[in-house]
């Protein structure tokens, strides 16, 4: 893998900067509805601060977890695929079709006001990480500063978002480039 995180030459800081780095232009697709209900820029900047704080939070659980995964699977590189396969078929459960549909009805723009910015930007950030935490350990399985997975992540959150039923086709994606990591991992 030649992910600079996956492979132990960075620290705790510097991943967490990369980590909040790259939240920003994937999360923010499907967070600007909800930002749409606050009427000041004030809100809408206080509630998206908060939610990028869960993120970071979740960042600094994810950077041990990252550097276990990045030393496992240099010795069982077929890890990897099977943790997208877990992923994948985590679209499937009812577990994740109740999260899609608590994320929908918090990012409803017609919803009713919201309690305070940083309250409201707190609870869609916990909402998010329950929704996407198996796309986004799909995400570290593939390296987190992997391009190509990072865009795939994002247009599957952003797709999910919008179109419920793009869970489960989500899913059948995930669940084939797991079978495929597995299946190149063997042969290699």
């Amino acid at each position: 893998m030649d992910d600079l995180c996956m492979s132990g030459r960075t620290g705790a800081v510097t991943f967490l900067w990369m980590w909040a780095v790259m939240m920003i232009p994937m999360m923010l697709p499907s967070l600007v509805p909800a930002l749409r209900r606050y009427r000041a820029a004030t809100g809408a900047a206080i509630a998206g601060f908060a939610y990028f704080a869960v993120w970071t939070a979740v960042g600094l659980a994810v950077y041990p977890l990252d550097m276990a995964l990045s030393s496992i699977e240099m010795r069982v590189p077929v890890v990897a695929g099977i943790v997208m396969v877990i992923a994948g078929a985590w679209q499937f459960t009812a577990w994740k079709a109740r999260r899609l549909a608590c994320c929908h009805a918090a990012h409803d723009a017609r919803q009713a006001a919201p309690s305070t910015p940083w309250r409201d930007g707190l609870r869609l950030g916990i909402h998010c990480v329950a929704c996407c935490g198996n796309l986004m350990a799909g995400l570290l399985a593939m390296g987190m500063m992997n391009v190509s997975a990072m865009v795939a992540v994002t247009v599957a959150i952003t797709t999910e978002r919008f179109v419920p039923r793009a869970a489960r086709v989500m899913g059948v994606a995930a669940v084939a480039a797991g079978l495929l990591m597995i299946g190149q991992a063997a042969s290699a």
